[in-house]
């Protein structure tokens, strides 16, 4: 059990982000209380730097620039904070605390996307306003009139701010809503409600009142929907017995080219293909497979019906057999994410063909699970759509297949599952199906060339017509894209608001999130991470015949990265709380990711089969962590002057170990 302590230990060390190495000959201050934990800040719009404390005439600094404090003074009744980009030892100066947020931890918080239905999310001035109408018997009936009066420029004493009504996207216009504090609440219905005491870091003040939408407004926000363009791409499986679904995708696609050239919108609605199959260990049959993925046509390279069918023809099922009967759609998905121009498309539809199951991390040539894929996706704003052809051939499939196409079509704009299965593999149903999908998508070009928003869909029970779910979920997702372009094209900011209480669910609808947590990891921080875990999943793989080589490594890993190698080795440790490594870390943070939950007991029930799964799942991540390091255009700098080591990500929470 000792073995086991050190190996919980060397994964916790990975959350924290601990470099090994010398201390800097001078550190920043730890936060109160803390053995590890930095004290951090961020300036707010005024703030100035100054050479001592109580200057005047100070260098202006941005808004949201985070600094490390190395020092505190008191001058002329005002607390001081001497402050350095990084923890290296360098200090910039001194600015006012007042001008300062302390930030405890760098997890923030993004906005969903208001496509899945929901309340546009309110800022509160206190908890106790915020948990009066959680408390309510029924939320909705005060929510509903108080959102619509805010939205309108009415006024409310317990609201501060609304969240804008168009769709933020953090990686195109980055924005900064760190958690200072947070409050758990659980309804009589038995949901647990998180509020979360936020500060809304923006440029410029807050206006005094909302400011209401006018006519003459709207209808220019309307006409910015007139060069809203759609591409869909169909990623479909190109092995034995698929021929018939490739032929039936192309005729459908031809049809709609058809419409699409009467209705005058050819500009507007692109279509792509692209093909996979899976790698093989048998050289011979390799060559004959041709390719593991191929784009045959980048709907952003096609500019008429015919350049598309000709294109097009030149895919056809493979000749031979490949390994397995699951092939590897990721492999086909990654490559239309990474080969298209995704940019110069407003609505991004992917949609994946297959009767057959997914080949999964060693197993694909991406190394990703579908988690790691659907956050790939979610990121460029693509949305994964699954027809899930069930075969007669592929029964015995049907159910393994079925658990990874749901994980990867989880659409976070909607909340809602977008897998949608073909019973038999009905080729008629198929058809009707495609079909529904290309017309639904070109419907929804048209509103827009007419600059029509909306209505915004609601969800239906759609029963087990697959053509009828895919119209359905088309319209929800089109109207999500729709948000999605016009906060672009706006520039859409967060509210202009500081330390306000948010609910992190839709208090009308507990189930529908309102926000997502991601942790703003430097450049620094995923290299340790990266680094310390391969070495963690090298230790497993060298000792899977030897568990007691495996635990010796990691103790001997354990001992090398952690700033008090003892902890490793006591006896009355019995969680990653327990090893002193991530208390400080968890305290007042409102959510956990896998690793944080697991406890010597867990891993010891789970056997060699779930821990097996467990580390799998991690190598899934670490392939991941390499495609957001390469991302470049993703990584942004919250001081100027920072080393590259401490620009930040925002990875998605579920994305970590």
């Amino acid at each position: 059990m000792t073995k086991m302590r050190t190996a919980i230990a060397c994964v916790a060390l990975l959350l924290l982000g601990i470099a090994a190495g010398q201390a800097a000959q001078r550190a920043p201050l730890l936060q109160d209380g803390k053995q590890t934990l930095h004290r951090r800040v961020l300036t707010r719009p005024g703030a100035e730097l100054v050479a001592q404390p109580g200057m005047a005439g100070g260098t202006p600094i941005d808004a949201f620039t985070r600094y490390y404090v190395y020092a505190q003074r008191e001058q002329s009744a005002k607390q001081w904070l001497e402050v350095g980009v990084d923890t290296k030892g360098k200090t910039l100066g001194w600015v006012e605390a007042a001008s300062t947020v302390p930030w405890r931890q760098q997890l923030v918080v993004a906005f969903t996307n208001p496509g899945a239905e929901r309340e546009r999310a309110l800022f509160f001035d206190s908890w106790d306003s915020l948990e009066a109408l959680m408390a309510r018997d029924d939320p909705a009936s005060e929510l509903e009139p108080l959102t619509q009066r805010i939205a309108s420029g009415g006024n409310d004493p317990r609201v501060l701010a609304i969240e804008p009504d168009r769709y933020i996207d953090i990686n195109q216009n980055f924005y900064l809503l760190p958690i200072l504090d947070s409050r758990e609440y659980f309804t009589d219905a038995g949901h647990l409600l998180r509020g979360l005491q936020v500060a809304s870091i923006t440029k410029t003040e807050m206006p005094a009142t909302p400011v209401p939408a006018t006519p003459s407004a709207e209808a220019g926000e309307v006409r910015k929907l007139a060069p809203f363009r759609a591409a869909v791409v169909f990623v479909i499986d190109s092995t034995i017995s698929m021929q018939r679904y490739i032929d039936e995708a192309r005729e459908a696609v031809r049809k709609v080219y058809q419409e699409v050239v009467r209705s005058g919108l050819l500009d507007r609605v692109s279509f792509g293909l692209v093909a996979f199959r899976a790698r093989s260990e048998n050289p011979q049959r390799n060559r004959q497979l041709e390719y593991v993925e191929q784009v045959f046509v980048d709907p952003s390279q096609v500019a008429s019906p015919e350049e598309f069918l000709a294109k097009a023809a030149a895919l056809s099922e493979a000749r031979t057999t490949t390994d397995h009967f699951d092939e590897d759609p990721y492999a086909g998905i990654q490559a239309a994410l990474e080969q298209i121009a995704w940019e110069r498309f407003g609505a991004r539809f992917l949609v994946l063909i297959t009767d057959a199951g997914a080949l999964e991390g060693d197993a694909s040539t991406t190394g990703l699970g579908a988690e790691q894929v659907r956050s790939l996706a979610a990121e460029e704003q693509v949305n994964l759509l699954v027809l899930h052809l069930k075969t007669p051939q592929g029964a015995d499939n049907h159910a393994s297949a079925e658990v990874k196409y749901r994980t990867l079509a989880q659409n976070p704009a909607i909340q809602d599952s977008t897998y949608i299965p073909v019973n038999t593999g009905s080729v008629p149903a198929y058809r009707n199906a495609v079909r529904a999908l290309a017309e639904t998508v070109t419907r929804t070009i048209e509103r827009s060339a007419r600059g029509e928003l909306g209505p915004a869909p609601s969800a239906s029970d759609a029963g087990a017509d697959p053509a009828a779910r895919v119209r359905e979920l088309v319209e929800r997702l089109g109207y999500a894209m729709q948000l999605v372009y016009l906060g672009r094209m706006e520039r859409t900011a967060a509210p202009q608001v500081f330390e306000a209480w948010i609910s992190d669910r839709d208090l009308a609808q507990p189930t529908v999130r309102a926000v997502d947590a991601r942790v703003l990891l430097t450049k620094d921080q995923l290299s340790t991470l990266h680094g310390i875990l391969k070495q963690v999943l090298d230790a497993a793989e060298a000792g899977l015949l030897q568990p007691d080589a495996f635990f010796d490594n990691l103790r001997s890993l354990a001992t090398r990265y952690t700033r008090d190698p003892n902890l490793a080795e006591r006896a009355d440790a019995r969680s990653l709380a327990d090893l002193g490594l991530l208390e400080e870390y968890l305290q007042g943070l409102p959510y956990q990711s896998e690793v944080m939950r697991v406890d010597l007991d867990t891993w010891s029930r789970w056997g060699v089969q779930k821990q097996q799964a467990f580390i799998a799942r991690i190598k899934s991540k670490l392939q991941l962590y390499e495609l957001y390091n390469a991302d470049a255009d993703r990584w942004v700098s919250l001081a100027a002057g920072s080393p590259v080591g401490e620009q930040v990500y925002p990875v998605p929470l579920r994305d970590l170990p």
